[in-house]
């Protein structure tokens, strides 16, 4: 019975992982710890915003890459829609809707983060900027 039930439980271990559902608490693991360091960095946070992760998305920055001021300048204007890099590579919906698996490892979250807010805002986001821009995309 247990080499039945070992392998049973290995395989149902990798199909949980795999699925949406693991990706939501994925997301959600990345977005208490992002709310853990928002308070650490500012005593007042009061919780992650979909509208200001919205005109984050939507403004355009001037202190980064003259040639990446917004996040629209690859992701396009449409979370739900996809992009292309400067060197034409097709970039998957920003979109939670679209793309599930989007914000659930948080190994790849931390690297597109670090790449993009240097290349757009020339410095690294804050907790605050990540948790709301989350928040935003997994509303659409």
């Amino acid at each position: 019975m247990r080499t039945i039930a070992i392998p049973f439980l290995v395989l149902a271990g990798v199909l949980s992982v795999a699925s949406p559902a693991a990706a939501g608490g994925g997301r959600d693991a990345i977005l208490a710890e992002l709310a853990a360091a928002a308070r650490a960095e500012d005593p007042a946070f009061t919780g992650f915003s979909a509208q200001r992760g919205a005109a984050f998305f939507a403004a355009r920055h001037a202190s980064g890459k003259p040639e990446t001021p917004s996040c629209t300048t690859c992701h396009g204007p449409s979370p739900r829609a996809g992009g292309r890099t400067r060197a034409g590579k097709a970039i998957a919906p920003m979109a939670v809707s679209v793309s599930p698996e989007r914000y659930s490892d948080p190994a790849k979250t931390a690297k597109w983060f670090r790449r993009n807010c240097r290349s757009v805002l020339g410095r690294a986001c804050t907790a605050r900027e990540k948790g709301d821009f989350i928040t935003f995309m997994s509303t659409q």
